[in-house]
């Protein structure tokens, strides 16, 4: 992904899910996706889906892990 596309869906993801702390991040070595983050906290990665030049789409995909839901 370019900084063009990095940048829209930086903004895209601050309006929709109503915070300004999130930033879409390249990924080193990786052309195909992105890390999201909320502050400096890492919350999940961002693929882009061009398999079909006719339907792009981006998917987000965060993990919840069972020990971040206690206290």
């Amino acid at each position: 992904m370019n900084k063009d596309e990095l940048k829209k869906i930086e903004i895209y993801l601050k309006r929709v899910l109503q915070s300004p702390n999130i930033s879409v991040r390249a990924r080193p070595r990786k052309t195909d996706s992105a890390e999201v983050y909320v502050g400096e906290e890492f919350v999940g990665v961002l693929f882009k889906d061009d398999e079909d030049a006719d339907d792009l789409s981006y998917n987000f995909q965060m993990a919840i892990l069972a020990m971040d839901l206690e206290g």
